[in-house]
């Protein structure tokens, strides 16, 4: 194998680990408050345009911010919150988007478009690089002299 498919084999194996850690979420906060907060970073504020219930300091915020202390302390997984809270105020309320079904696309669209790019840009410069260059026949310079010839004549 030569080294030039070694090296692309290893950027895929790059790419594809890189992926593979930043869709998984397997990180546990330290605290309670700490994963309330990284909650809380995650709901959109229900009256304020475009603030996380951790930056809002609206009523609607606050409340929301008791009830996932509440659930924690009950021992609700995060996954469980942010169902509740959902089904309560609607999917709109979640900042982000659910890893599977139709809005998994989110996730999955970016990557493809990235590595579909990455493998258009490596073919054009491989066509490129293989062009054959090309060099004028006889007639060709033939033909090119005559026309030539033809212009000065009509000046």
């Amino acid at each position: 194998m030569s080294r030039r498919r070694l090296g692309w084999i290893a950027m895929a194996a790059v790419v594809a680990v890189a992926f593979l850690v930043g869709v998984s979420d397997s990180r546990e906060a330290a605290t309670p408050a700490a994963r309330a907060h990284r909650l809380a970073e995650s709901i959109q504020c229900p009256t304020c345009s475009g603030q996380s219930v951790a930056d809002s300091d609206a009523s609607a915020s606050r409340f929301i911010r008791q009830q996932i202390d509440q659930r924690i302390a009950a021992g609700a997984s995060d996954d469980q919150i942010r169902q509740e809270l959902a089904d309560s105020y609607g999917d709109d309320i979640l900042l982000t988007p659910k890893r599977s079904g139709v809005a998994g696309l989110v996730w999955v669209l970016p990557v493809a478009v990235l590595v579909a790019a990455l493998g258009g840009i490596a073919l054009a410069f491989r066509r490129w690089r293989s062009r054959a260059v090309v060099e004028a026949s006889e007639a060709d310079r033939a033909l090119v002299e005559r026309a030539l010839d033809d212009l000065r004549a009509t000046r």
